[in-house]
């Protein structure tokens, strides 16, 4: 780890705040809504070729970084030759965040760490909107314990700037802060979004796989600095396991 560092940059969600339980809600209900709107009374024995479809949809929209819940589900109507209504999937989409902000909770050690680490280094936050269409509704404002460490915040995919993993998102944070990639971490949860984007930003990568987070972690491709929790970084400065 290079010792120059001025600045640890952080994802939001399952980095700093763990939302897993708010999405896997939220995901359950927004299917079985849109499955019963979908087949109605003709639904037997259907569910499995709909979640088939459905998660197909979604991964395709996620690969393109496009998280609009409202698109992916008028495309899961268009593959069973349905059209919904523009107003009903506003209204899911409102119920789906609610959900997801219901049962969003800062990891047990973000405030302790974010507090050691602003003694020493300059902080700041890049995280990808959700795909809501209104500026300035993402969930950070929720937390203002949480946000009140960062002097810079880009919330990529607003206006006009990519999502991550699209270098851009990085650079606008490395330009507001006044820093060279080289003088920053990066502390993300995704290895796509996360993990890859920073590094070919050219900003040092560190992989967050929370204990706590019941997920299937993607392999990675090595090289790659690893820790599950975010108390490892009060000692950024001291060697740290690469993956």
């Amino acid at each position: 780890m290079n010792r120059n560092i001025k600045a640890v940059l952080f994802d939001f969600g399952q980095t700093l705040v763990d939302s897993a339980d708010g999405f896997r809600t939220a995901e359950k209900m927004a299917k079985e809504t849109l499955f019963a709107d979908i087949f109605g009374n003709q639904k037997a024995h259907r569910w499995d070729q709909f979640v088939s479809q459905y998660r197909a949809v979604r991964k395709a929209f996620h690969d393109r970084s496009n998280f609009s819940r409202p698109s992916i589900w008028q495309s899961v109507y268009e593959r069973f030759g349905r059209k919904p209504k523009s107003r009903q999937l506003a209204a899911w989409e409102r119920t789906y965040w609610e959900t997801v902000k219901s049962k969003t909770r800062p990891f047990p050690e973000t405030l302790q760490v974010l507090d050691a680490l602003s003694r020493n280094y300059r902080l700041g936050l890049i995280t990808n909107t959700q795909g809501q269409k209104a500026e300035g509704t993402h969930r950070i404002a929720l937390f203002p314990q949480i946000e009140r460490f960062f002097e810079t915040i880009i919330v990529a995919g607003e206006g006009g700037l990519h999502p991550k993993p699209a270098r851009r998102a990085f650079e606008a944070a490395l330009e507001a802060m006044k820093i060279l990639p080289a003088e920053a971490i990066y502390v993300g949860d995704d290895w796509r979004n996360d993990i890859c984007g920073a590094r070919d930003a050219g900003l040092q990568p560190v992989w967050l796989k929370h204990h706590s987070v019941r997920r299937n972690w993607p392999e990675g491709n090595g090289g790659v600095v690893v820790i599950n929790d975010l108390r490892k970084l009060i000692e950024i400065n001291r060697p740290l396991k690469e993956a």
